[in-house]
Order: C-alpha cells, then structure tokens, then sequence
C-alpha cells in the first residue's frame, strides 16, 4: 500500500522552474542584448563604410583604365561607358569627372548608413609616364 501512495504522489507532484528561476533567465538575456545590439550597428557601419571606400577604388581603378585606353578623353563616374567595369553598390551614387591630367570622383551612400562620403581626388598623376 505504502508503495502505491509513493507511486501516487510522485505522478501528482508537477515539476518546474521557480518564478525567481525564470526572472534570473529573462534578465541574463536582456542583459547580453543591451551589449549585443550596439556592438551589431557599428560592424553594419563598418561595413557600410567598406563598401563605399571599396566602391571609390573601384571606380578609380576603372577610370583609369578607360583614360590608359584614351588619355585625352574624360571619364565622367554617372556614366557606365566611361568607366568600364565599374558597377556601384545598392545605394551608392558616384558624381565627378576625370580628364587626361586630373579630376575628382564623390561617391555618396544613403543617408540611413550614416557614413561620411568618399572622395577620390587625381591631380597630375593621369597620362603622365613614369620616369625610369
């Protein structure tokens, strides 16, 4: 008999976690959110800022490939034709030109990355030969 009481109790008992048990839980998890988050915006940032200085070397390296090909021609970054190769990132715009012997790509990003414009400056560097 006493076996079956034993046996009855341990069926009816219900297991579980305490009230302070869970609270404990709940403040562990928002605890590693608040530092989490703000660590998740500035790699976004970061990389944000990757992919317009990336975007400006693109487009640099494009142009000049376009004014080895025609050094008194000028490569405007709106236009596709004069900077072969270069394609801009999802947001990305480029504004500027270069010419045979200087000039100023701007590349802006969107607002919402907050990140500050790259700018890729020539002066007198384009179609000049290198002394030996």
């Amino acid at each position: 008999m006493k076996l079956i009481q034993n046996m009855a109790k341990k069926i009816k008992r219900e297991e579980g976690f305490t009230l302070v048990e869970l609270l404990i839980v709940v403040a562990i998890i928002a605890i590693l959110a608040a530092i989490a988050i703000p660590q998740f915006s500035a790699y976004r940032k970061r990389g944000y800022a990757a992919s317009v200085n990336s975007d400006a070397k693109n487009s640099y390296t494009a142009a000049m490939a376009y004014l080895s090909d025609d050094p008194t021609g000028t490569s405007n970054c709106a236009t596709a034709a004069t900077v072969p190769g270069y394609q801009a990132t999802t947001g990305v715009t480029c504004s500027g030109t270069m010419t045979g012997d200087a000039g100023t790509f701007t590349l802006t990003s969107p607002v919402a990355w907050g990140v500050t414009d790259a700018t890729i400056t020539a002066a007198g560097t384009l179609g000049k030969s290198i002394p030996e």
